[in-house]
């Protein structure tokens, strides 16, 4: 049946009492990763899958414990195929020609990929790439790293944003998501906010860190085109007054904006001590003509309060790396997900950041994350808030 309910959808806060959240629970589409076809594989090594998927069952069952709506993006990617034949057209030019196949079929190849030698031909069918392919090569291939919801879509205010993802091999997990919202009966209406197919922008570079207010890390995956782009398009729908650009390092180590820092509460973030004092940000705002204003870099703590009009934005230092006394990112705690103010979902090995977190007066939700912790990121790249409650 298709999921349809009353939840009003939208976010204007990272730390607003979640309501709806996006998640993908990994599956068919790691199992069938080799070291031939991960090249863009957001893990560290290859995951124990059905270890992963009981993790991945049990955060969202603390969500559900919370009172939060999950959504399952295979479900609803399933759902909006058998809903509409324009979605069925839609998913299949932008995997390739799997031939006709039912939704639920036509699901399963989308997110795990068809080799040549499941490709569907009748019995006295030739096909010349079929045989000088190797039968084990894809001919649509997996998605490994969609259990990374948060990078191909972001809601701000009551709109969503289609993400245009940096790596080539991301670039039909975008597709997909677009097919969802564009198709399935329970985002009927949603207007979009942001698409440019020539900015970059992911999802993980993005943080609302009050209403009105966007901080957008520029880096690996996020350009400078992209950000100001993304502010421009923000101020012309009123959907921000202020957004941060938000330089950060374009190494493994800072992927995103969210594995250096992320909300906890209303005036709390989660940052790498190492970098507070140096993390800066360009503020970008109206300049009362159309146009837009661009002030001088500050330090990011400081721009950051004065956008979100705080006297001040407590910064909780994570923890190290017990073994090498440096950052790692699956280790230190930064991407916690917020299901209300003060209160975060994070990994239960994170011990030294989450008993940090204790001590300012955040509630921890701890997770194991034996296998999704050797992902990079955390709850918060493994979801996407669809509905939160306004601040």
């Amino acid at each position: 049946m298709l999921d349809v309910t009353d939840v009003a959808l939208g976010c204007d806060s990272e730390v607003g009492r979640l309501r709806a959240v996006i998640l993908h629970r990994p599956g068919a589409e790691l199992q069938r990763l080799t070291p031939r076809n991960n090249d863009a594989l957001l893990f560290d090594g290859l995951p124990w899958v059905s270890k992963a998927q009981q993790e991945h069952d049990a955060f969202a069952a603390v969500l559900e414990s919370r009172g939060v709506e999950v959504l399952l993006l295979a479900d609803l990617l399933t759902e909006a195929l058998s809903h509409s034949g324009a979605a069925r057209m839609h998913g299949i030019a932008a995997a390739g020609d799997p031939r006709t196949l039912d939704a639920g079929p036509l699901a399963r190849v989308l997110v795990a990929g068809m080799t040549f030698n499941e490709l569907p031909l009748s019995g006295g069918e030739l096909s010349l790439v079929r045989r000088m392919h190797h039968a084990g090569d894809f001919v649509i291939e997996p998605l490994p790293n969609l259990l990374f919801t948060r990078d191909s879509s972001f809601w701000i205010g009551p709109r969503v944003a289609i993400t245009s993802l940096a790596l080539p091999a991301r670039v039909r997990e975008a597709s997909l998501t677009d097919l969802i919202y564009a198709h399935h009966p329970r985002f009927l209406g949603v207007r979009r906010a942001y698409e440019s197919r020539s900015a970059p922008v992911e999802g993980g570079d993005v943080l609302l860190l009050a209403p009105g207010v966007v901080a957008v890390g520029v880096g690996e995956r996020t350009t400078p085109a992209g950000a100001e782009a993304l502010a421009r398009s923000l101020f012309d729908d009123d959907l921000a007054h202020t957004v941060l650009a938000v330089p950060i390092a374009q190494e493994r180590a800072q992927m995103h904006l969210d594995t250096v820092c992320t909300m906890v509460d209303v005036d709390a973030v989660v940052m790498y001590p190492n970098i507070v004092d140096s993390l800066s940000a360009f503020t970008i705002h109206r300049d009362g003509q159309g146009g837009v204003h661009i002030d001088d870099a500050d330090r990011f703590v400081e721009a950051a309060a004065d956008a979100m009009q705080i006297e001040k934005l407590r910064v909780i230092a994570t923890g190290l790396d017990p073994v090498t006394a440096e950052r790692e990112q699956w280790d230190d705690g930064n991407n916690t997900l917020a299901v209300a103010p003060g209160v975060v979902v994070a990994y239960e090995r994170n011990t030294e950041t989450n008993a940090r977190l204790a001590d300012a007066g955040i509630e921890v939700l701890p997770i194991e994350a034996s296998e999704l912790g050797t992902g990079r990121g955390g709850p918060r790249c493994m979801s996407c808030p669809a509905a939160r409650d306004p601040l």
